[in-house]
């Protein structure tokens, strides 16, 4: 990617605000959220962010080109492409009415929204993986909602919320892998001093869900266990659990669909590829955001405004109190910025640790910053890849999602209070 002379830091971030005064300000006026596709708002921020490159237009037009095709930008795509044909063809064959029914035979009622998000964090902190457990369990969480009439908006962002505790903490976590290797401390000692952060978070919000639960009365026992059609839906699972790849794990999801939709007579070749088809085109909105916004934050990057960010926090820090809110702050923009929580502690984790070191931070308590705040921004902004996966699973918009997302809202309240009242140690 060419590289030209940086551009004022504010002007360089205005396309952040092109796309949120697009979006918001349309949106009062239309008097409707969900109106607004956010496509359209990307658009307009990414041809202002074109517009306001300098040099030539083809340059400028290959600098957004290349960012939106970047191999990480393209393994999302890739992703959703299988998630929107294994959620196409599981749906065609039944899988996921059978899965939903199963849940409800075997959760409570009472219990079901606690033991849906508290199998949302088990299953990301044994996969350490916030995407793959969105493409596990959130057609089942629709399906339940469907089938007990219960917001589909909120049982969604509980799956979501309990997705990032695992992506968070897990030891196998692209963000815990990146935030330790960033300021040099051992795993195990981030994971405790994330715990304690994360934990009050936890119990408040399962606590929550059960007292919410107690309104909630199925209606399980009158559909059988089909327990072939379970089949796709328990291998992803289980696959995803053993730490096999997901983009692996939805191509097998895949050939047993086929399978089972062909020994029950629910498909044939014709139907399994058109309901394939049907999927993949249901997630073409998300898939088009997802290169918009990779398009607009290279260029963003390209012009400087992450560089100005990583300046203008680092010249405030002041005081250890100050120094931790700089190391959360610093993390949340470049969040903002890239839409990618590993890329982004990736992008700030050398100043970290400089700022770590000046301010005698502890290392697992940087690495505990950096990690927490990168998974809160990446859990709300409605560009982000798991949100955009959930929203493509769902037919929701991602605004429809976002004031449901209670742990994430309760981690970053937590992380926030921690620094209020920590001591030096």
């Amino acid at each position: 990617m060419g590289k030209g002379a940086k551009m004022p830091g504010l002007l360089a971030l205005s396309p952040i605000v092109v796309f949120l005064v697009v979006y918001l300000v349309s949106s009062l006026l239309a008097g409707d959220f969900y109106k607004v596709p956010v496509s359209s708002a990307f658009l307009a921020a990414s041809v202002y962010a074109i517009a306001i490159t300098p040099g030539k237009l083809s340059r400028r037009v290959n600098i957004f080109s290349e960012s939106a095709g970047h191999w990480n930008i393209m393994l999302m795509v890739w992703i959703f492409m299988l998630a929107g044909a294994f959620a196409g063809s599981a749906k065609e064959i039944g899988s996921i009415e059978a899965t939903v029914n199963f849940t409800l035979h075997i959760i409570p009622s009472h219990f079901l929204l606690a033991g849906l998000f508290l199998t949302a964090c088990f299953v990301s902190l044994a996969i350490g993986t916030s995407v793959g457990t969105i493409v596990a369990l959130v057609p089942i969480a629709s399906g339940i909602a469907q089938e007990t009439g219960m917001s589909q908006a909120m049982i969604t962002a509980l799956v979501v919320g309990g997705s990032f505790f695992g992506d968070n903490l897990s030891f196998i976590s692209d963000t815990t892998i990146a935030a330790t290797r960033a300021v040099g401390c051992a795993m195990h000692e981030k994971f405790r001093a994330n715990l304690m952060i994360v934990l009050p978070a936890v119990i408040v919000v399962t606590g929550y869900y059960i007292f919410k639960g107690f309104s909630i009365e199925t209606v399980s026992d009158t559909h059988p266990i089909e327990w072939l059609k379970l089949l796709p839906y328990i291998s992803v699972i289980v696959l995803a659990l053993y730490g096999m790849d997901v983009t692996l794990v939805l191509v097998i999801g895949l050939i047993l669909n086929a399978l089972v939709g062909f020994c029950t007579g629910t498909l044939d070749w014709f139907s399994w590829l058109g309901s394939m088809g049907q999927g993949i085109a249901g997630m073409g909105d998300l898939i088009i955001v997802t290169l918009l916004a990779g398009g607009m934050l290279g260029i963003i990057r390209n012009n400087g405004g992450l560089s100005y960010i990583m300046r203008t926090v680092m010249s405030r820090a002041n005081g250890r109190r100050g120094a931790e809110f700089s190391i959360g702050l610093l993390t949340a923009l470049a969040n903002l910025c890239t839409a990618n929580n590993t890329i982004a502690i990736i992008t700030v984790g050398g100043i970290v640790n400089d700022i770590s070191e000046k301010f005698d931070i502890p290392k697992r308590r940087a690495a505990s910053l950096m990690d927490i705040f990168s998974c809160f921004v990446q859990g709300i902004i409605p560009y982000g890849a798991q949100l955009l996966m959930a929203a493509g699973l769902t037919g929701l918009a991602t605004t429809q999602i976002i004031p449901y997302l209670y742990y994430p809202f309760a981690v970053g309240i937590c992380v926030i209070l921690s620094i209020l009242i920590s001591r030096k140690k």
